[in-house]
Parts: C-alpha cells; structure tokens; sequence
C-alpha cells in the first residue's frame, strides 16, 4: 500500500529591472495556459533551490541570473490546481554577462519585462512579486 502523497517542491523568480518591470513568462500549458507568470517549475532530484531556480530562469528566457536571497516559502495547498505544490521564491538578477533581450523557451510562449500590475499573474504570484519588492528589514 501506497503512502499519502506528499507536496512536490518547487521554485518561483523574482527578477526585477530599475524600472519597475519583472521579468515575466506567457505560460505554454495547463494551469494557466496563456497567462503570465514568474519563471520557474519543479526541483529536479539532486538539485538545490537556488540550482533550480537559476536553471528554471534560463530555461524559460534564455537569460543568466545571479540568486540574491530567498522572497518566502509560498505552501497553501491550494496555490496549483495540479496539487500541493510547494514553492520556494526567489530575488535574483540578471548577470553581467546575460543577453538583454529574454526569448521564451521550454513552456514558455513568449519572455518579457513587464510591469507586474499592468498583467493578471497566474498562481499566488502577484503576492511573491509583491513580497519580493518589499525591502527586507535591516539587519
């Protein structure tokens, strides 16, 4: 007999510019299909967060970032109608050496900055974006 299922792990990005603009992704499939998201999906067996977070990020737009602190945990059972999937979200940056212009791949139809209230973001990811803009308390 089989044991109860367990939350699957993932990971959300959060990468602004200085404009206000997140890096965005039109999602390819179901859940969501069409609607704008952050870049990210599931951790692969082996990999660490921050691993699949930057690898997540460049899959989706082609670009390069650099992880610069964990946003939150985001673990409501209801946030994926696929099931409980629970998702480590991250603040990262694009990287010196990172093209400027995004290009959608993998389920990613298109890749663009975009200013995250002018979209209706699929998920709970308008409340990580917003989180993740929030400046951290000082240390």
């Amino acid at each position: 007999m089989a044991g109860p299922e367990t939350p699957k792990l993932m990971v959300d990005v959060v990468i602004p510019v200085e404009d206000g603009r997140v890096l965005l992704i039109r999602r390819g499939s179901e859940p969501f299909e069409g609607q704008w998201a952050l870049p990210g999906g599931f951790v692969e067996v082996g990999e660490t967060v921050e691993d699949a977070a930057a690898r997540e990020a460049n899959e989706e737009t082609g670009l390069d970032v650099e992880i610069l602190r964990l946003v939150g945990v985001y673990s409501d059972p209801g946030r994926d109608p696929r099931g409980h999937n629970v998702s480590c979200a991250f603040l990262a940056r694009l990287t010196p050496e990172s093209a400027a212009d995004p290009s959608a791949a993998t389920d990613a139809t298109e890749a663009e900055f975009l200013e995250p209230s002018s979209v209706e973001l699929a998920f709970d990811h308008a409340r990580i974006v917003a989180d993740a803009l929030v400046p951290p308390p000082p240390a």
